[in-house]
Protein backbone atom coordinates (compact mmCIF):
# COMPACT_ATOMS: atom_id res chain seq x y z
CA UNK A 1 0.00 0.00 0.00
CA UNK A 2 1.28 3.62 -1.02
CA UNK A 3 0.24 6.77 -2.60
CA UNK A 4 0.72 7.02 -6.18
CA UNK A 5 1.40 10.66 -7.05
CA UNK A 6 -0.80 11.40 -10.80
CA UNK A 7 1.72 14.42 -11.85
CA UNK A 8 5.04 12.84 -10.48
CA UNK A 9 4.20 9.77 -12.73
CA UNK A 10 3.40 11.92 -15.60
CA UNK A 11 6.14 13.48 -15.51
CA UNK A 12 8.45 10.32 -15.90
CA UNK A 13 7.67 10.75 -19.44
CA UNK A 14 6.87 12.13 -23.03
CA UNK A 15 5.55 9.82 -25.14
CA UNK A 16 2.59 9.76 -26.65
CA UNK A 17 -0.02 6.68 -26.94
CA UNK A 18 2.35 4.91 -24.91
CA UNK A 19 0.30 3.52 -21.39
CA UNK A 20 2.27 3.44 -18.39
CA UNK A 21 0.67 1.00 -15.28
CA UNK A 22 0.88 2.84 -12.00
CA UNK A 23 -0.99 0.23 -9.83
CA UNK A 24 -3.38 -2.89 -10.04
CA UNK A 25 -6.94 -3.02 -9.06
CA UNK A 26 -7.98 -6.46 -8.42
CA UNK A 27 -7.80 -7.93 -12.60
CA UNK A 28 -7.54 -4.63 -13.58
CA UNK A 29 -4.11 -2.21 -14.44
CA UNK A 30 -4.54 1.59 -13.59
CA UNK A 31 -2.46 3.42 -16.47
CA UNK A 32 -1.64 6.77 -17.23
CA UNK A 33 -0.57 7.86 -20.65
CA UNK A 34 -0.29 10.68 -23.02
CA UNK A 35 -2.46 11.46 -26.46
CA UNK A 36 -1.33 13.70 -29.14
CA UNK A 37 -2.85 13.20 -32.28
CA UNK A 38 -5.35 10.37 -33.00
CA UNK A 39 -5.15 6.86 -32.32
CA UNK A 40 -6.21 4.49 -34.61
CA UNK A 41 -10.12 2.93 -34.31
CA UNK A 42 -10.32 0.06 -32.83
CA UNK A 43 -12.43 -2.34 -30.31
CA UNK A 44 -12.48 -4.35 -27.37
CA UNK A 45 -14.50 -7.29 -27.71
CA UNK A 46 -14.69 -8.24 -24.24
CA UNK A 47 -14.64 -5.33 -22.10
CA UNK A 48 -15.47 -1.85 -21.57
CA UNK A 49 -12.90 0.87 -22.55
CA UNK A 50 -12.20 3.66 -19.55
CA UNK A 51 -11.32 6.90 -19.45
CA UNK A 52 -10.46 9.61 -17.24
CA UNK A 53 -9.21 12.75 -18.67
CA UNK A 54 -6.69 14.69 -15.99
CA UNK A 55 -5.22 17.97 -17.98
CA UNK A 56 -6.51 18.61 -21.15
CA UNK A 57 -9.22 17.83 -23.88
CA UNK A 58 -9.73 14.49 -26.24
CA UNK A 59 -12.56 13.85 -28.36
CA UNK A 60 -13.52 10.12 -28.51
CA UNK A 61 -14.94 9.49 -31.92
CA UNK A 62 -17.22 6.57 -32.53
CA UNK A 63 -17.75 4.89 -35.42
CA UNK A 64 -20.61 5.31 -36.81
CA UNK A 65 -22.01 7.64 -34.23
CA UNK A 66 -21.31 11.08 -32.51
CA UNK A 67 -17.50 12.62 -31.15
CA UNK A 68 -17.75 13.08 -27.90
CA UNK A 69 -15.55 15.90 -26.50
CA UNK A 70 -14.38 14.76 -22.99
CA UNK A 71 -12.42 17.62 -20.99
CA UNK A 72 -10.13 17.50 -17.63
CA UNK A 73 -12.43 16.40 -14.78
CA UNK A 74 -14.76 14.18 -17.08
CA UNK A 75 -14.68 10.28 -17.68
CA UNK A 76 -16.11 8.43 -20.16
CA UNK A 77 -16.41 4.63 -20.65
CA UNK A 78 -16.40 2.75 -24.65
CA UNK A 79 -18.93 -0.16 -24.10
CA UNK A 80 -17.18 -3.32 -25.26
CA UNK A 81 -17.70 -4.19 -28.87
CA UNK A 82 -17.72 -0.20 -30.21
CA UNK A 83 -15.60 1.08 -32.63
CA UNK A 84 -13.55 3.82 -31.22
CA UNK A 85 -10.86 6.14 -31.83
CA UNK A 86 -9.57 8.81 -29.10
CA UNK A 87 -7.94 11.96 -30.15
CA UNK A 88 -6.76 14.96 -28.80
CA UNK A 89 -5.21 18.37 -30.59
CA UNK A 90 -3.38 19.27 -27.70
CA UNK A 91 -1.85 16.89 -25.15
CA UNK A 92 -4.14 15.80 -22.80
CA UNK A 93 -2.97 13.83 -20.24
CA UNK A 94 -5.37 10.00 -19.67
CA UNK A 95 -5.72 7.75 -16.59
CA UNK A 96 -7.02 4.33 -18.03
CA UNK A 97 -8.20 0.94 -16.30
CA UNK A 98 -8.35 -1.94 -18.41
CA UNK A 99 -8.09 -5.70 -17.17
CA UNK A 100 -4.42 -7.19 -16.89
CA UNK A 101 -3.30 -8.22 -20.76
CA UNK A 102 -5.96 -6.63 -22.33
CA UNK A 103 -4.06 -4.49 -25.19
CA UNK A 104 -4.31 -1.34 -25.84
CA UNK A 105 -5.70 -1.47 -29.25
CA UNK A 106 -7.92 -4.29 -28.82
CA UNK A 107 -5.40 -6.43 -30.98
CA UNK A 108 -1.94 -7.68 -29.19
CA UNK A 109 -0.15 -7.59 -32.82
CA UNK A 110 -0.46 -3.88 -32.90
CA UNK A 111 -0.99 -2.95 -29.21
CA UNK A 112 2.06 -0.81 -27.16
CA UNK A 113 3.59 -2.36 -24.52
CA UNK A 114 2.37 -1.60 -21.19
CA UNK A 115 5.47 -0.72 -19.13
CA UNK A 116 5.44 -0.29 -15.24
CA UNK A 117 6.52 3.09 -13.76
Amino acid sequence: MKTINLAEKLALFDSHWDPKVIADYNDNEIMVVKFQGAFPFHLHEDTDDFFLVLEGEMVMEIEGGAAHVVKAGELFVVPKGVTHRPRAEAECKVLLIEPKGEPNSGDASTAAAKNRI
